[in-house]
């Protein structure tokens, strides 16, 4: 079967987690990814706990299917010898500091001089130009300064730590990837390359639209306060008698129709009363039963409401394992084999469902000339010259 990518090559200078899940998604519709690592330690990310074999669980899932290639980038010869990969590769991806990639010899420009046709993606966090372009930051930063941090507790109280690494995955390696292929796409048509400016801060605002809206109209959404946000008892999390939790999403009237009659309220008699006290005769109806028991009595009922489980039940789930989301497997050597992370491309654009390995640091070195031999424009072999 081809995949929608087969045939495509990528560069990736990126490390931990923004990067490289883009390049993983790349790589698992069919490209061949090439990482580019430091000699001797490679991407951080590998030194990471716990450790699967040499590496880290975090690196292997990040990184199955790709290649690895260890140089020094501040090498006087580092970009004599990646200009053949650079000459054949369609995608580069690259997440340092603004101007970085630029003093190493592997800016833009000069790459593009190189293969006009390349696709040059640069994820950081506040973008290429700006004010906060050389903030150094992670993904908690984006997340307070784009707004979305605020809207995790009342006021007065301390912003909650996002579950998830929301900047890095939602605005760094998604848009990243997004923007790849249509920059492929218009490649097709223009038979140029491009460089894309992927900003992980100002791809969150996309997830705040609906308080955007409310804002622009006159009403800035507060803290727990609306209806996404914790003001609302039809969007609530409530404690059951056995200390466990229902997330209760029955927004629509059909859905808190269904889910009032179910927990024993009256829907006319809640309708006379301020949304805190629909709230509190709800999570008073919720604490009278344990968790299993309103599964129980939900069950086959449209009633948006489901038990709060912990990462591990999720991981076992029936539903996900019919599914087949965990089915496929990293190869982690000597027989061993673990999940591999589950990624938003569709079964059919995936390929052959193999047990593929993370590379070791600077297993595919071959891929480059030796030190001091390198390729000139011509293509022909020259011994490498010094750069400034």
């Amino acid at each position: 079967m081809t995949q929608p990518l087969q045939g495509i090559k990528v560069l990736d200078f990126s490390t931990l987690l923004p990067g490289p899940l883009c390049t993983l998604l790349l790589a698992e519709a069919g490209a061949e990814v090439i990482k580019l690592e430091r000699p001797a330690r490679g991407d951080e990310m590998r030194a990471y706990a716990p450790k699967v074999g040499d590496d880290s669980a975090n690196f292997v899932l990040l990184n199955r299917g790709k290649q690895s290639i260890a140089l020094d980038l501040k090498a006087a010869d580092a970009v004599a010898r990646l200009t053949p990969l650079i000459r054949e590769a369609d995608v580069l991806v690259e997440q340092f500091r603004p101007g970085v990639m630029a003093r190493l010899g592997l800016g833009y420009d000069a790459v593009a001089a190189i293969n006009p046709r390349l696709i040059y993606c640069s994820i950081t966090g506040y973008g290429q130009d700006g004010p906060y372009a050389q903030e150094a930051g992670h993904d908690l930063n984006y997340v307070a300064s784009s707004g979305m941090l605020a809207m995790s507790a009342p006021a007065g109280q301390i912003p909650g730590l996002p579950p998830a690494l929301i900047a890095d995955v939602a605005g760094g390696a998604y848009p990243a990837m997004i923007n790849i292929l249509l920059a492929l796409r218009q490649r097709d048509v223009t038979q140029a390359g491009t460089h894309l400016d992927i900003a992980m801060a100002e791809n969150l605002f996309t997830f705040q639209y609906w308080g955007l809206g409310n804002g622009w109209c006159g009403a800035w959404p507060a803290p727990a306060a609306d209806l996404v946000n914790g003001g609302s008892p039809r969007y609530q999390v409530y404690q059951t008698a056995d200390g466990k939790h229902l997330a209760a999403a029955p927004i629509e009237a059909k859905f808190w129709s269904n889910f009032v009659t179910l927990i024993g309220l009256d829907e006319t008699h809640l309708a006379t009363l301020t949304p805190q006290d629909v709230m509190t005769a709800v999570a008073h109806a919720i604490a009278a039963r344990s968790a299993d028991e309103w599964v129980k009595r939900f069950a086959g009922q449209d009633v948006c409401t489901v038990k709060v489980v912990g990462l591990e039940d999720a991981s076992r789930d029936l539903h996900f394992a019919a599914r087949g989301v965990f089915a496929r497997r990293i190869d982690t050597g000597a027989g061993k084999h673990m999940p591999a992370l589950p990624v938003p491309i569709v079964p059919a654009f995936r390929g052959a469902d193999v047990a593929r390995r993370a590379p070791g640091l600077g297993e595919h070195n071959d891929r480059l000339p030796a030190a001091g031999v390198t390729e000139n424009t011509a293509g022909n072999t020259t011994g490498s010259a010094s750069r400034s």
